[in-house]
């Protein structure tokens, strides 16, 4: 890639940057690159694909198999803590996940493709949106015109600060962990501040999930290293002086790196939860949210990306065990062989999700050329 397509690409990373949209709202966004994927002739370009997703399909001249490369689109709540010229123009809205970074590698893909055709099969880039909320993968896999773009191999990757800059991140079998979202809802009755006797407040119940969820490690040795709680937020009553509360809401994610792990977390915190309110008498009510299964890699298609990573002579890191954090695309691998691989975003860079945290610019050109590679190694069978 020459030095004004990267810096084209760098201009469409900083302008998604400043245009942050969250899950399910990237109206914005999806009309910023669907105007750019037009300019790079597409032979099929669906939009709203899912919601606001959009799907550029470039077909080769003969029949092979069909690849779907995945990126995604939506940002966080999170506010931006930084003096970037392309700095978030929405309050309490940034990409602090760096799918702005994602976007930019496929539409540098996107550029590619439209002078470099498969030899044989298909390639379809697909903008996801809602992966923060884990909706998005499976509107996409239930929107109808998704039946006729349906791939034999799917492939993503996530930027991973913590790592070597452009290192590629890669295991065989659980990449990333499930997650579920617990909320539990405690009644009482309110009373005078003065009398809280004569009221049922979820106050003590509250704290003490919050300690039996924080001492969970510690009381449950068998699933110590698989699985982890997060509480996440909390509420109890109204910001008034004079009246002791009657509701209260806590709410927390759960991850896990297996099936049955989950299962068995799912069912220790609900039995946990009911025990204690029951023991406040208080009424409790649990539902759960932004469900994410595990995200399972292939061997085969691990293997066409350590084959893509080693013929551009980039640094190859294989972690022991998978990462608790989740991602949607395991409702992709699910259904086809696929595989989620990291990208390093540098030892020393902030953690995804914190205010201060940045895509690194030099990451597009790697990303493009991995998954080009990725491309020529399955559909053009070349190493030239």
């Amino acid at each position: 890639m020459d030095q004004e397509k990267h810096q084209e690409l760098i201009r469409i990373r900083h302008h998604l940057h400043s245009i942050p949209e969250l899950s399910g709202k990237e109206s914005a966004t999806a009309e910023y690159l669907g105007a750019f994927l037009q300019g790079c002739n597409p032979d099929n370009l669906i939009t709203e694909l899912g919601g606001t997703g959009i799907a550029a399909v470039y077909n080769g001249p003969i029949t092979g198999p069909r690849i779907l490369l995945r990126c995604d689109m939506d940002a966080v709540p999170v506010s931006e803590e930084t003096n970037l010229p392309y700095t978030s123009t929405m309050d309490g809205v940034s990409h602090k996940c760096g799918h702005d970074g994602h976007m930019a590698i496929m539409a540098g893909v996107a550029d590619w493709l439209s002078e470099n055709r498969p030899l044989s099969g298909s390639v379809v880039l697909l903008f996801q949106p809602a992966e923060e909320t884990g909706e998005g993968a499976v509107r996409v896999l239930e929107d109808p015109r998704f039946q006729k773009i349906i791939p034999d191999f799917v492939f993503a990757l996530h930027n991973l600060p913590g790592f070597p800059i452009g290192s590629i991140i890669l295991r065989t079998g659980i990449f990333a962990s499930a997650s579920r979202g617990m909320i539990i809802e405690l009644s009482g009755s309110s009373s005078h501040a003065a009398e809280p006797h004569l009221g049922r407040s979820p106050a003590l119940a509250i704290a003490r999930m919050i300690q039996t969820f924080n001492d969970f490690p510690a009381s449950d040795y068998s699933m110590n290293r698989s699985a982890k709680l997060t509480i996440t937020h909390v509420r109890i009553g109204e910001p008034a002086f004079g009246t002791s509360p009657g509701k209260g809401r806590l709410m927390v994610t759960l991850r896990a790196d297996n099936v049955e792990a989950m299962k068995t977390l799912s069912r220790w915190s609900e039995d946990n939860a009911r025990e204690i309110a029951n023991s406040c008498d208080l009424n409790v009510q649990i539902s759960w949210t932004e469900e994410f299964p595990v995200t399972e890699n292939s061997a085969g298609a691990v293997d066409s990306v350590r084959t893509a990573a080693k013929y551009l002579g980039l640094e190859i890191v294989q972690p022991d065990n998978p990462f608790l954090w989740s991602e949607d695309f395991g409702h992709f691998t699910m259904s086809c062989p696929g595989a989620l691989f990291g990208i390093g975003a540098g030892t020393h860079s902030s953690s995804l999700h914190s205010p201060e945290y940045d895509f690194p610019d030099e990451l597009i050109i790697t990303g493009v050329n991995v998954f080009r590679r990725i491309i020529e190694g399955i559909l053009n069978k070349t190493t030239t």
